[in-house]
């Protein structure tokens, strides 16, 4: 899955990091995840243990999107063969399958393109009824690839995720937002399928893996508010289009109806599985560590914050082991997971997985190798999935500290044959990061 490994062939440590890196997204793609968990058994179809009569309805359909909708889409088609009738998918992944559409959308930033395919989702999901059974796809990357626009521009929709992207603000903040700007998000798909019988299949990119907030939480009850929004727009220090503004003042006023809460009758018929998280890829990275020889310990699935702050800590971790065995001996591999963020300032070019290896530089032992990917494989708005750097390849103190001055990391680990190159992966199960200790 990754290209170009011939660093790899010098460094046993970066191999290690390499194969556990592979390991992990390998184990979070629908290919591996969808036949574990959904099968079908005369008219029976299970997903998840949750088991559904075939004759009870009319048609099994495939709906929603994300990063992984065409490949779960295509997954479910292999398993389910003819008791499954087709669907509409929407990701930035093109994929051949039989009976689903797979219609193309971009990412990390909403497209035109994006929101022809989501009318059609749309169109599709006001054609089913009591008798249908719809199995729903939602994944991370889902709240730009399935884009509705409500009541404002897809232009201003784009620079007001952008300023949100670029804030540093948490992803629950940045969804708040998205939410009530949008006719998909904040439960908004849940109503437009009702009465359908829903079955939702998530897979999660979100730190505690919370169901409102992957994809913006298209199927989920959601809490937050038009003020919310609004408070969060308020805290950061960027400008937004006054249309968006607009619509929220107007939310927040009553003049516009706010998202679907609990109890809300569009969720009576919708049961919802989280079938892949971070964790998933951490336990297969643990497993593939385990199998050449290193002990690994996961430090924790839920780190945030800035990117090279978050570095600091892991390589702390990293010299204290080096220095006395301390929490595991060497040869060692550390994991984590999470999402951490950058507060964009300088004009460079890079993602938060790349400036998350540079931080981490400073006090990594001069033997270890930091990698850190996003499982999409599209680390920030780069064609890499994120950098591996240390013993074989490693930047000057003032190389790395200008680049990080400039958020500009990009470049830098290029230089050094560093980037983490696996194009869409077909999946998003967040950030894996992985430190080997030889």
């Amino acid at each position: 899955m990754i290209r170009d490994r011939e660093l790899a062939a010098e460094e046993p440590a970066t191999t290690v990091a390499l194969d556990c890196l592979e390991r992990g997204i390998e184990s979070a793609r629908p290919g591996t995840v969808i036949p574990s968990v959904v099968s079908v058994d005369g008219t029976t179809i299970t997903v998840a243990g949750e088991q559904f009569d075939r004759r009870a309805y009319d048609e099994v359909v495939v709906l929603g999107g994300g990063n992984g909708g065409g490949h779960i889409a295509a997954a479910l088609e292999r398993e389910l063969g003819s008791a499954l009738d087709g669907g509409v998918v929407v990701t930035d992944a093109s994929v051949d399958t039989d009976r689903v559409r797979v219609l193309p959308a971009d990412h990390p930033l909403p497209s035109e393109r994006g929101v022809e395919s989501t009318r059609e989702l749309l169109a599709a999901a006001d054609d089913v009824d009591e008798r249908t059974l719809v199995l729903a796809v939602v994944t991370g990357g889902g709240s730009a690839c399935m884009v509705a626009p409500d009541g404002i521009p897809l232009a201003d929709l784009r620079s007001t995720t952008t300023a949100l992207l670029d804030s540093g603000v948490p992803i629950e903040s940045i969804n708040a937002v998205r939410k009530h700007l949008s006719a998909v998000k904040g439960g908004h798909l849940a109503r437009r399928l009702a009465p359908a019988r829903v079955c939702g299949i998530v897979f999660s990119d979100v730190v505690g893996d919370d169901l409102s907030v992957i994809a913006s939480g298209p199927l989920t009850p959601d809490d937050s508010t038009f003020q919310d929004a609004l408070d969060v727009l308020d805290g950061i220090d960027a400008a937004v289009p006054d249309s968006v503004r607009r619509r929220l003042d107007r939310g927040a006023r009553g003049e516009v109806a706010e998202t679907p809460q609990a109890g809300d009758p569009a969720f009576d018929r919708v049961s919802t599985h989280v079938v892949a998280t971070n964790m998933t890829a951490l336990r297969a990275a643990s497993d593939r560590a385990a199998a050449a020889g290193y002990e690994s310990v996961i430090l924790s699935s839920r780190v945030r914050g800035e990117a090279r702050t978050a570095a600091g800590t892991h390589a702390a971790i990293a010299a204290e082991i080096r220095a006395t065995g301390t929490p595991i001996e060497p040869p060692a591999v550390l994991l984590s997971g999470g999402e951490t963020t950058v507060t964009v300032s300088g004009d460079g070019h890079g993602g938060p997985n790349q400036e998350f290896v540079l931080g981490g530089l400073a006090d990594l032992p001069e033997d270890s190798v930091l990698a850190a990917v996003d499982t999409d494989g599209i680390d920030g708005a780069t064609d890499a999935a994120g950098a591996i750097l240390g013993a074989g390849n490693r930047p000057d103190r003032e190389a790395v500290r200008g680049a990080l001055d400039r958020n500009d990391a990009y470049p830098l680990v290029a230089d050094y044959g560093g980037l983490v190159e696996t194009g869409p992966t077909g999946t998003n199960v967040n950030d894996l990061r992985v430190l080997v200790v030889p």
